[in-house]
């Protein structure tokens, strides 16, 4: 890569970051917009019964999740000696084409296709992009470089989801997927244009990345994340409902809320990844029980304002307090296959958001209210408890073993 002055540097670190935002309004978006969905979409539905409706439509969250399932192992394996570069703005062109085709089909049947063909690039973006912005900012930076492109996606949970809610609710919800399209091809253009050529990677292979599958620590670590976390996303799916239903508050307080569960994961990813350097197991343990803490917290206060707002941000903070050290873990015990390794990382996250968006939509349309998507997110991050601790102790290594130094990519 040829020398950068600190100007070009910073623009090219803004450029990735960029996508990353962009990759938080495409992924969270719909968490704010599921009623006007709903009503559009499946408007005979709607009529007959908003439960059944807004459940139905949840799967525009879980149809995203499903593509980062396929594409982030999938892209990790055919891409492994592809230049970084070429890679993100390939992927960024995906994210486009998929974005705006998701506001401009016609038919739910093909919003949900153009989901999934959106989804397909998401976690080797933040893969690939993180290597490219350590490797402009120098040896020794990896953790700096990787925690700039996942700045962009808190970013987006804090400001930008809000911002487009507010957007998608006054002037339809094409409008609010055409915005975040128009976000990536900002971030094309500016990748196109700041960030230099790389070289092909070396060294990596197909099959040295699919070792990471011969370990069962992988399995089972990789089943902490996508059980445990999913409780976060049994709640998240659902704040718009909960909030108008619940709460009784009106549409225009969702972007608020979204807001301050926005502020919480900010917060949370900070603090996360400080505590998984200093202790990776303890992280884990205390991470899941903090989620299952602030799910239980917010189950019991969502029916008042202020509840629903601290619980908002409680839920939100110990969601991304606990990704580094899942991160992390991963990464230990898949020696010798980083990429694989986070790729793994979000198809079990994307695998959590899809289980928590279809099984809380499962009893809302059972008749068990609102609130029982956030008392299934407690028994989930409790299941997810369980297998963290399980994995530990099948681990015969000492912690001080563990690598807790490796780049997190979520």
């Amino acid at each position: 890569m040829d020398t950068l002055n600190s100007g070009r540097r910073w623009a090219a670190l803004i450029a990735l970051s960029l996508g990353g935002f962009g990759l938080g309004l495409t992924e969270f978006v719909a968490m704010g917009l599921l009623p006007d969905m709903a009503r559009d979409l499946l408007p005979g539905t709607y009529a007959a019964s908003v439960p059944d409706a807004l459940a139905q439509t949840g799967w525009m969250i879980t149809i995203y999740a499903l593509g980062v399932v396929v594409g982030a192992p999938t892209i990790a394996v055919l891409t492994t000696r592809v230049p970084r570069r070429r890679l993100v703005v390939g992927l960024l062109v995906l994210f486009v084409a998929g974005t705006a085709a998701s506001a401009l089909a016609p038919t739910f049947e093909l919003v949900l296709a153009a989901r999934f063909v959106a989804a397909l690039g998401h976690g080797a973006y933040f893969g690939a992009a993180g290597i490219l912005a350590a490797t402009i900012l120098g040896p020794g930076n990896h953790g700096k470089g990787v925690s700039i492109v996942i700045g962009g996606l808190t970013a987006a949970n804090l400001i930008g989801v809000p911002l487009i809610t507010v957007l998608g609710q006054s002037r339809g919800w094409e409008a609010a997927y055409l915005a975040v399209a128009a976000v990536f091809a900002f971030s094309l253009v500016a990748v196109l244009t700041t960030v230099p050529s790389t070289d092909a990677p070396t060294g990596g292979s197909p099959r040295a990345e699919l070792q990471a599958f011969r370990s069962p620590q992988v399995w089972l670590v990789a089943l902490a994340v996508a059980v445990g976390t999913s409780g976060f996303f049994a709640v998240n799916s659902y704040v718009a409902p909960i909030t108008t239903h619940v709460a009784g508050l009106e549409e225009s307080t969702i972007p608020w809320v979204l807001a301050a569960m926005g502020l919480g994961m900010t917060v949370g990813i900070a603090l996360g990844g400080v505590a998984a350097d200093r202790d990776l197991r303890r992280s884990v343990l205390f991470g899941f029980g903090g989620l299952i803490g602030s799910v239980a917290f917010f189950a019991l206060t969502a029916g008042h304002p202020a509840g629903l707002v601290v619980g908002a941000f409680l839920v939100g903070a110990a969601s991304l307090f606990i990704v580094p050290a899942l991160q992390s873990r991963l990464i230990t015990v898949a020696p010798g296959a980083q990429l694989m390794g986070a790729a793994v990382n979000q198809s079990s996250l994307n695998i959590a958001n899809s289980i928590g968006a279809a099984l809380g939509g499962t009893v809302i349309a059972a008749g068990w209210g609102y609130l029982a998507s956030a008392w299934l997110g407690i028994a989930l991050s409790f299941a997810g408890l369980l297998l963290a601790l399980l994995s530990f102790r099948l681990d015969r290594r000492p912690a001080s073993a563990e690598a807790v130094g490796e780049p997190v990519l979520v």
